[in-house]
């Protein structure tokens, strides 16, 4: 892929419909015929609709969308929320999504994406997230970027379970002012 203009910026509830479609395409081209795929279009329908967007919102979340040029098209996004995850602990912060398309990776976009993440994230102990415990690409990403396994976890997707590695990366404390 040529290098192509990008921006980052952040995205709020008027994303939702943006974000839903993001999140279930790139979910999709990174799971099909890995995942079951009826598995895959429940779990977009109910995790990846603008209602579950504006749910996140609602409860404080944080995001960001990447966009190409010319034309500004939503290529990928980041999602930061309160943490789910049972290996949680006081003062964690989760990541719960950051997607984008395959064409995309390796152009420095998705390290955009998780410098603002890390930028939001700041003051908090530690930077959690669950990732698909054969999905090797991505976990050499977040190794790249200081996460490290703390546990596992079980993933539903449409009914099906399947293994998920948890991840931390402690984050350096807040700056005094």
């Amino acid at each position: 892929m040529s290098a192509a203009a990008w921006r980052i910026r952040p995205a709020g509830p008027d994303d939702a419909d943006t974000l839903a479609l993001v999140g279930a395409a790139t979910f999709l081209e990174s799971f099909a015929g890995l995942v079951d795929g009826a598995g895959i279009v429940a779990h977009c329908a109910r995790q990846h609709s603008a209602k579950a967007y504006r749910a996140y919102f609602a409860k404080g979340a944080k995001a960001w969308i990447a966009e190409i040029e010319p034309g500004g098209a939503p290529i990928g996004y980041a999602l930061l929320a309160r943490p789910e995850l049972a290996q949680a602990e006081d003062g964690d912060i989760e990541l719960k999504r950051i997607y984008l398309f395959s064409r995309f990776q390796g152009s420095g976009i998705a390290t955009g994406l998780m410098d603002a993440v890390k930028a939001a994230a700041a003051g908090h102990s530690r930077l959690l997230l669950g990732v698909k415990d054969d999905n090797h690409r991505a976990l050499a990403y977040y190794r790249k970027h200081g996460f490290e396994t703390i546990g596992t976890r079980r993933f539903d997707v449409g009914g099906k379970t399947y293994d998920d590695f948890v991840l931390a990366c402690a984050l350096a404390p807040a700056p005094a002012h």
